[in-house]
């Protein structure tokens, strides 16, 4: 009988902060169109640099620009990436990935979840421009 009042006690002293959390409010969302990628070609006409949309991503933006000459993923490049470790140690993998399948269709890089789906998004969106 000792032992019940006290843990009594401090189980509803440590249930107290549970019953007291509200999540934060979500701030108003405003829908913004998403940006158009960018098409540039090079003189010659066969190379075309193509720079997808910023995606943002809960972990910050991603943006991909991509190089193709004829139908070829010749290099990828970020243009805007998060600054976490992840992130840094993830890139040369997706970049590596890309110009192996030579599409988006790339693994998700472990411990980079977020950073992979946006960059996988922006590489999409930039692969879709540079067909029209």
């Amino acid at each position: 009988m000792k032992r019940v009042l006290p843990v009594l006690v401090l189980s509803v002293a440590g249930l107290i902060p549970v019953w007291r959390y509200t999540p934060a409010a979500p701030g108003p969302s405003v829908a913004q169109p998403a940006p158009t990628p960018s098409v540039s070609t090079a003189p010659g006409g066969t190379t075309r640099v193509v720079a997808g949309p910023t995606v943002d991503t809960e972990k910050g933006p991603v943006r991909v620009e991509v190089t193709l000459e004829g139908d070829r993923i010749t290099a990828v490049r970020m243009l805007q990436q998060p600054d976490h470790p992840q992130t840094t140690a993830a890139v040369p993998v997706l970049i590596e990935e890309t110009l192996q399948a030579q599409s988006a269709g790339v693994d998700t890089v472990s411990g980079a979840t977020v950073t992979s789906d946006g960059y996988r998004e922006s590489l999409q969106a930039a692969l879709d421009a540079q067909g029209s």
